[in-house]
């Protein structure tokens, strides 16, 4: 296991996380290293709830952003721009 801390994810990343993420993800979410991630786990003292999944651990993305206090998704301009997201306007 290699125990380099991995860049923290940007908001775009947050924001573009598919229904479930592994546990590394998960740690850059918060700024911690996987190593750190699963001493915490360990000491259930992980920041929001785990899934264990054979001997992998997997996290729930709409728990991730309660535990990081996002209770919805922004709209960004290039989004409206792409046509993407709606505005409130149409």
């Amino acid at each position: 296991m290699n125990d380099r801390p991995d860049t923290p994810l940007t908001f775009r990343e947050i924001f573009d996380l598919p229904v479930s993420v592994d546990l590394r993800t998960a740690a850059r979410a918060f700024g911690m290293c996987l190593g750190t991630a699963y001493r915490l786990i360990a000491r259930n003292a992980f920041p929001c709830p785990t899934v264990r999944v054979g001997h992998r651990h997997r996290v729930r993305t709409v728990e991730l952003l309660a535990a990081l206090g996002i209770e919805e998704r922004p709209v960004f301009a290039d989004e409206i721009a792409d046509g993407v997201a709606l505005t409130l306007f149409d």
